[in-house]
């Protein structure tokens, strides 16, 4: 026959049985959504990253003390950051310091164990720049406002003491003295540790709080082909007398961590969306077996007219395919969908890799062929007296 009578010949099975072959093609669809949609969701979200990091640089070191020989936190001189700044390479530093006495409530009614997980810090008035922050409202701290109890909220401590907006009537209670709150920060990616901060100038903390004038954390901006050699000079030059107690890191290497986790759920995803085309194949087979044994007299006939056990066996592997392909284009098309509609909640770019897609098709004649492979053979075994005459 020629294929044209072939694809005739398959599709006319399938069309006399149209709610069993959905059925078995909805098998085959759910197990290709669910590998291309895994798939779609991790490139879109590798995609959504890989432009963060654009925007937000993967020049930014953070310096931080560690700990001495007796297990004890170390310090970093008070002359860290200002070393640092003069490191080749080095575009822009800037550092906060932690108060760990200081707690910041919304009044002075709140129980003191009710700290909402708020840390008072200290902060540089070049931070924003050197982080990547920006000021959702109001205004960041000045060479005025550091002198003077004034304070900035991270976005998650803003959302903790129920403050929605900066202004000069709006106060919290902090370190035992009402702060201004004048700003409010924007979620900072590369520096997640501010989002939970409540920051006030480095003026006001030394004469108002006590605080020694030792940062604790310490953010260089690097120039983009200057990182590494400015990270192995970092710890020696924030603290030449102990560089051992000095902890170097960068923060969009948590990032690329965050999505390397990701990429090993995707695989164990991957797994079980394996699985549900397994099993949609098993009803592949299961459907062309009953496929046979309901259509024997048709085979019998087919095969008193001439037909030879070939064409038998190509007919029945056509339909199998047939109906194979037919889930597999409604699970691409349904995984596109999927990974289009999870993207666009979470904001990301919608990718789908060509291969994912022509994979998926792939993999569906390989299970169709596969799983309609015994049906056909059994099928072109039968003679045509045994076909006529078995009930």
């Amino acid at each position: 026959m020629a294929p044209r009578d072939v694809l005739r010949v398959g599709a006319a099975g399938l069309r006399a049985r149209p709610l069993r072959v959905c059925l078995s093609a909805l098998g085959i669809a759910i197990g290709i959504a669910a590998m291309v949609a895994v798939v779609g969701i991790s490139t879109s979200s590798r995609a959504d990253l890989a432009a963060r990091l654009e925007r937000l640089g993967t020049n930014l070191l953070t310096v931080a003390p560690g700990n001495d020989l007796f297990g004890e936190t170390a310090t970093l001189p008070g002359e860290s950051i200002g070393m640092i700044g003069r490191l080749p390479g080095v575009e822009s530093v800037s550092g906060t310091g932690l108060i760990e006495d200081a707690k910041v409530y919304r009044n002075d009614h709140i129980p003191t164990a009710e700290t909402g997980g708020i840390s008072v810090r200290t902060a540089r008035l070049d931070l924003l720049g050197t982080v990547g922050a920006t000021v959702a409202d109001g205004t960041w701290l000045n060479s005025g406002t550091a002198r003077h109890p004034a304070v900035v909220l991270g976005s998650a401590a803003a959302d903790r003491l129920g403050i929605g907006a900066a202004g000069p009537d709006v106060q919290v209670y902090l370190g035992g003295r009402w702060f201004t709150v004048v700003g409010i920060l924007n979620p900072v990616e590369l520096a997640p540790e501010l989002d939970t901060s409540a920051l006030i100038g480095w003026p006001v903390a030394e004469s108002k709080l006590g605080f020694d004038g030792h940062p604790t954390t310490v953010y260089t901006r690097t120039a983009k082909d200057r990182v590494e050699q400015v990270r192995e000079l970092l710890a020696a030059t924030a603290n030449p007398e102990a560089p051992n107690e000095v902890q170097v890191s960068r923060p969009s290497d948590a990032l690329a961590a965050q999505n390397a986790a990701d990429e090993a759920f995707t695989g164990l995803l991957l797994g079980l969306g394996g699985v549900a085309l397994l099993v949609g194949g098993v009803g592949v087979a299961n459907t062309m077996v009953i496929s046979v044994l309901e259509r024997r007299a048709e085979i019998g006939l087919r095969r008193s007219l001439g037909a030879t056990r070939g064409q038998i066996r190509l007919q029945f592997l056509t339909e199998s395919q047939l109906l194979a392909a037919l889930g597999g284009v409604g699970g691409v098309v349904l995984g596109i969908v999927v990974t289009a509609v999870y993207s666009l909640t979470q904001g990301w770019p919608t990718v789908v890799p060509v291969w994912a897609m022509a994979g998926g098709v792939i993999a569906t004649l390989v299970i169709g062929g596969i799983a309609g492979l015994y049906p056909a053979i059994r099928a072109a075994r039968l003679s045509p007296t045994e076909a006529l005459t078995t009930p």
